[in-house]
């Protein structure tokens, strides 16, 4: 019995994933039904492709031949069958864009009105979550272009660099109160705990021994830098957000670094209204 398309794509995003759970809430499906597909896959190709473990599977060698040879046929077909649409393909069509809101904030405004004026045709939608939530839809084609801060390789993703944030200690120019102070034992500071960033950052302080009494956590780094304006205390921020409120850099303060990268499924790379949204983000951004 020869297996039928759907299945062996299922059976590529668990072997990326290596995780029934993830691949079936990237899939959009239930694990119960990705579980009876990768059952019949096996069952066609006649021996087991998984070992299951605990907290996921792994590929057993037959299962890492035959995503060889998945991987090698849908590049193939993807290319025959972009290829045959750009060649019909007006600059037209929705396409969905999708990002951080803070990233967005530095990206969007670069580009995004040159190109719906020259190209009229164009429909974007735009969707904002965590990077790596843009990164997965991506991959489960939910979303046709993200721009995400440091992604992951992944086979299927064409990833391009387009510039670097750095992340650092922000503080309004007309301070005032002990609690806006590094240098008091009073100081306050506001941003998102949760961050690798805001970790880093807060690791290199200790270490540094700049101190503070109290943290303020937020998830949102709009509020982060509001909140730092008004006298709140001292925010773990990006350059462009921070800058965009007037606000000052902390003189000797830890930073880190992050990049933008754009990133989209390498069979798009042909459709024509993508590589236009691709080449205006680039030569946009990437001038900066």
């Amino acid at each position: 019995m020869i297996p039928s398309p759907t299945d062996l794509s299922y059976f590529v995003e668990v072997a990326n994933l290596l995780n029934l759970s993830r691949a079936a809430e990237c899939l959009s499906i239930s694990q119960p039904s990705l579980t009876l597909a990768m059952q019949r896959l096996e069952k066609s190709v006649g021996t087991p492709l998984f070992t299951r473990h605990k907290h996921g599977v792994s590929l057993t060698r037959a299962g890492k031949q035959l995503l060889n040879h998945v991987r090698i046929l849908k590049e193939h077909w993807d290319t025959i069958r972009a290829e045959a649409l750009s060649s019909i393909n007006a600059i037209q069509g929705t396409f969905r864009l999708g990002c951080h809101t803070s990233v967005a904030l530095c990206t969007f405004p670069h580009f995004l009105g040159d190109l719906l004026e020259q190209y009229p045709k164009l429909d974007i939608q735009l969707k904002h979550d965590t990077s790596r939530k843009i990164t997965e839809q991506v991959i489960s084609s939910g979303i046709d272009v993200g721009i995400v801060v440091n992604p992951v390789k992944h086979p299927d993703l064409i990833i391009k660099k387009l510039s670097a944030v750095k992340i650092s200690l922000w503080e309004s120019p007309n301070k005032t109160r002990k609690i806006q102070d590094l240098n008091s034992d009073q100081t306050v500071l506001i941003g998102d705990p949760d961050l690798i960033q805001t970790q880093t950052i807060l690791e290199k302080m200790k270490k540094l021994g700049m101190n503070y009494s109290r943290f303020v956590a937020t998830t949102s780094l709009e509020l982060t830098a509001d909140l730092v304006k008004k006298g709140c205390g001292v925010g773990i921020l990006a350059g462009h957000i921070a800058l965009s409120r007037q606000l000052a850099p902390v003189p000797k303060s830890p930073s880190h670094e992050d990049e933008i990268c754009l990133l989209y499924r390498r069979e798009n790379r042909h459709i024509k209204g993508l590589e236009m949204i691709v080449e205006a983000i680039e030569k946009a951004l990437l001038a900066i």
